[in-house]
């Protein structure tokens, strides 16, 4: 086969609004007919990046990056990529919290309103295609990317990706879904092997994936790791027989950046397109192709998905007439990240020192060095450059005055101790940063420096220089001993301490646990994080957030992690199902997290029809003040025919209180979602036998009844 440059003049088949889906299809068979196998090659590439890396600097997001699609001589667009997930990460956007934050409000609304504020802000900035839906499950705490997932149940992180995925489709962004599979620790994630079985892989690492994809969430992007020997980016079964054969998915997969794929039998495997530049396939791929290696088909099919999903996005009408630069980081988007960051935050412990009266409160200590840094996240390929932050000590500072507080840290115990001693409370800011933990950039990272045409980095340049690595798995699931100090230093005043906790996942508190008359992890709050954390300490709002993980009392209870493994098995039982399994009783189960309200659960009444199990359950506030509360829905099961969960999440909902008022909440659970995956027979199976139905808000108070399938 030979392919032969084009003598005709330039064609315009660019898609236009109000295309139907027949009128899409021709034209994409006009641009199949049209295009060389050059061109079409062409398009299952990104372009460009290397070139444009260095050119600015080496900053991540500073432009969209063309990520395939497009043939200029044809008119046809290209996919322009931008990351997330706590914005987006380009320009001076409007900085979320981390995705764990929002999974730990459990509010699949608020996070569809998230997305659709990403969706505007990523049309406001040029791009078309979204990274933001980052959401493989939590099997250990240390693994340094946690804070861009949700939590450790599949069931939670569906809900949540797919809400996140269809707000930033509403503005006709193509929304991602990463990373394809298994991709759970981060410091091997190129080369490790992960070992699973197909109970475990269907049930537990699968699930949510899938619900996204149900959900109409329209890419996906395989991971970097392997497995069961095959990298994720040539992974036939993953690709193929699972996602296209087994889920009827019909849209596109691109590669994660650089290292996601090693041949070009990858498009054959089910990749449609290689990022962020051609440096396995391109000409390599052509050659395949015309050898007669790879079946032209498979070109042709790859790029009949990429121009399928691009021109039904580009067809689609627009929600807002159009979208200006305005737009980023707008005053309704800053007010809805301080809503997330209201809702997130988790209190742990409460001795009954929060909310602080502010008439009582004539000086406050604000100690820490993490209390007065702007510390929204990770600084690798999720960073937003919001156009500010609140910081803690900022943020209570316009809550109090500056005159109200005084400082210290770490660094001089004496004066954190003299501080304290001047306050008529104490507030601990404590945790991480990205330098403990976060996306994993080696510090003799080359990435764009030279020509970058091979998949080896190269070029006449000279190298950059070597810089701290920074990011990557936790070392230690405890707080720095360094700010352990300074909380016992706190503590010896004997003031109302509350400890704050700003990190990705769970943070082991015995060491330091009875010194702290309260405890509330905030997670990465985001630009208006210390507005929240001012309103949240003084009772404007409760504390509402649920936690979406398990905190061990040691960390011997999680499952065996080794973040330089170059292999390793993820078995069925990780995360609370795990922890009911062997009897370790947990600090704070999955699902913690107090209120300054109290509220009371009755009337729990189930129905089971074919397909579901309706449930109703009436919450009552029996506090003194507005509140939101979390109602979670678990389903315990027989079990006879192969182990399952003590109990496994089937459905939540997050509802608004007044003081006094009792609401009925409706919650369904498909049956769907409680087959377990037969091994023998590669299906799903239904067990018959009691089942049964736990409801409530706190995981050691929920009401239960039993059904029957």
């Amino acid at each position: 086969m030979t392919d032969t440059a084009p003598t005709a003049a330039a064609m315009d088949l660019a898609p236009v609004k109000g295309m139907d889906a027949a009128a899409i299809t021709a034209l994409v068979d006009r641009v199949l007919a049209e295009a060389t196998l050059a061109e079409k090659v062409g398009m299952m590439s990104g372009k460009g990046f290397f070139a444009d890396f260095v050119a600015d600097n080496r900053r991540w997001g500073a432009r969209p990056y063309r990520a395939g699609g497009g043939i200029e001589r044809l008119n046809v667009p290209a996919l322009w990529f931008t990351d997330g997930p706590r914005g987006v990460a380009r320009g001076h956007s409007t900085c979320f919290p981390c995705s764990m934050a929002r999974g730990a409000s459990f509010d699949a609304d608020l996070e569809r309103r998230i997305g659709e504020a990403m969706g505007i802000e990523i049309r406001a900035q040029g791009c078309n295609l979204s990274g933001a839906v980052c959401f493989n499950l939590l099997r250990h705490p240390a693994w340094g990317r946690a804070q861009e997932t949700y939590g450790e149940d599949s069931h939670h992180l569906g809900v949540m990706g797919a809400a996140l995925g269809l707000g930033i489709q509403a503005h006709n962004v193509i929304a991602t879904v990463k990373h394809f599979a298994l991709n759970s620790m981060e410091n091997a994630r190129f080369t490790v092997d992960v070992r699973v079985d197909e109970r475990t892989l269907h049930e537990v690492y699968l699930p949510h994936f899938k619900q996204a994809i149900d959900a109409g969430v329209a890419s996906v992007m395989s991971a970097y790791n392997r497995v069961n020997g095959e990298y994720c980016g040539q992974h036939r079964h993953l690709l193929t027989d699972i996602l296209r054969g087994e889920w009827g998915f019909d849209g596109f997969v691109h590669s994660d950046w650089v290292k996601g794929v090693y041949a070009p039998y990858g498009a054959a495997a089910g990749l449609d397109i290689e990022n962020p530049e051609p440096l396995v396939w391109g000409d390599k791929l052509t050659a395949a192709v015309e050898a007669g290696h790879i079946e032209p088909a498979v070109v042709d099919t790859a790029c009949r998905r990429i121009l399928t999903t691009l021109y039904r996005f580009a067809a689609a009408e627009d929600p807002l007439p159009d979208y200006p630069a305005e737009l980023v980081a707008c005053p309704a988007h800053r007010a809805l990240a301080l809503e997330a960051a209201e809702k997130s935050a988790v209190l742990l412990k409460n001795d009954g020192i929060l909310p602080f009266d502010r008439a009582r409160i004539g000086t406050l200590a604000v100690l820490g060095r993490l209390a007065d840094l702007e510390n929204t996240g990770d600084n690798g390929s999720s960073r937003v450059q919001a156009p500010y932050v609140v910081t803690p000590l900022a943020g209570l500072a316009a809550l109090l005055g500056s005159d109200a507080i005084v400082t210290a840290d770490e660094a001089d115990l004496a004066a954190a101790r003299a501080a304290a001693d001047a306050a008529d409370a104490v507030v601990v800011i404590a945790g991480y940063t990205a330098r403990e933990e976060g996306e994993f950039i080696p510090g003799d990272i080359n990435l764009g420096q030279g020509s970058q045409t091979s998949g080896e980095e190269g070029g006449d340049e000279a190298p950059a220089p070597r810089r701290a690595a920074i990011g990557g798995d936790r070392i230690d699931l405890g707080l720095p001993t360094d700010q352990q100090a300074l909380i016992a230093a706190a503590a010896a005043a004997g003031k109302p301490l509350v400890v704050v906790i700003l990190a990705g996942s769970a943070v082991l508190v015995e060491d330091w646990h009875e010194r702290a008359g309260a405890i509330l992890q905030t997670f990465y709050a985001g630009m208006e994080g210390g507005t929240a954390l001012a309103r949240l300490l003084f009772g404007a709002v409760s504390p509402s957030g649920k936690l979406p993980f398990t905190v061990a009392r040691d960390p011997a209870h999680y499952p065996p992690f080794d973040r330089d493994a170059a292999a390793i098995t993820y078995d069925y039982w990780h995360g609370y199902a795990l922890f009911d399994r062997t009897g370790h009783k947990p600090r704070y189960a999955f699902g913690h997290g107090l209120s300054y309200a109290n509220f009371v659960y009755r009337a729990l009444k189930m129905r089971v029809t074919e397909a579901a199990i309706e449930v109703s359950v009436a919450v009552r506030n029996n506090g003194p003040m507005a509140a939101d509360e979390v109602v979670f829905a678990f389903v315990g099961f027989p079990g006879v025919a192969a182990e399952r969960p003590t109990k496994s999440l089937k459905a939540f909902a997050r509802v608004a209180l007044q003081p006094g008022e009792t609401r009925v909440v409706d919650l369904t659970i498909s049956r769907a979602t409680l087959a377990w995956r037969n091994p023998v027979t590669h299906d799903w199976d239904v067990e018959r036998g009691r089942y049964r139905l736990l409801v409530g808000g706190a995981p050691d108070a929920l009401l239960e009844c039993g059904f029957d399938l």
